[in-house]
């Protein structure tokens, strides 16, 4: 059974187990602390000298790091990829759309307004008007893409939604108001309605 390297709050890791379990694979977690350098260690840094996780570890030995990568790898030929060429592409523009324009804000605001001890944090506090500025205008493209669509990828649930959902979902945790954006709102509560959802919090045990 492939090994999942994560740490349970992360969204980044989240997407990996959501995606995974709706699938039907297996995975065994090997949980990390972020604030204990446990990634940085010379026998983490092996498997990723990026020292950073999710970081899928396959029984034979391969090893493959970033959210998006393993999602794209895990789901290909699956349902949730469109077979459509164009509706693809779309789903890789909004999963590089994540990485770059949301998870940079969304995602660090969540982090050091919920998880980070309080005298870190403020020495980043100057840091949260931008980060608010900069998640709010990711949500408004989100917004303005889900008022015509119920989905990010052709018209099926597909990783770009998995992508997307994993930070959007606890956003309110780095003080994001969701309820000023209907259309997310709603496409909130399509996302746990597909078959295999499991929430943030749970741990994987058996696939679907």
């Amino acid at each position: 059974m492939p090994v999942l390297h994560q740490m349970h709050i992360s969204g980044n890791c989240y997407k990996v187990r959501l995606a995974a379990h709706q699938l039907g694979i297996g995975l065994t977690l090997k949980d990390y602390d972020r604030l204990d350098g446990s990634t940085r260690t010379p026998e983490f840094l092996k498997l990723n000298p990026n020292g950073k996780v999710p970081l899928l570890q396959f029984e034979d030995g391969r090893v493959l790091p970033e959210s998006g990568a393993i999602l794209f790898h895990l789901s290909e030929g699956t349902q949730l990829q469109p077979e459509d060429a164009w509706d693809r592409a779309q789903m890789m523009q909004w999963m590089f759309f994540e990485q770059y324009s949301h998870d940079p804000y969304i995602a660090v605001a969540r982090f050091w307004l919920k998880f980070a001890p309080p005298e870190e944090l403020e020495k980043r506090r100057h840091l949260v008007p931008e980060w608010h500025a900069k998640g709010h205008a990711a949500l408004k493209v989100m917004e303005s893409h889900l008022q015509t669509h119920d989905w990010f990828a052709g018209r099926s649930y597909s990783i770009a939604d998995i992508a997307l959902y994993g930070y959007t979902h606890v956003a309110a945790d780095g003080g994001f108001d969701l309820a000023v954006f209907p259309a997310i709102s709603a496409w909130l509560k399509r996302v746990p309605a597909v078959t295999g959802h499991i929430g943030l919090e749970e741990r994987l045990s058996t696939p679907r």
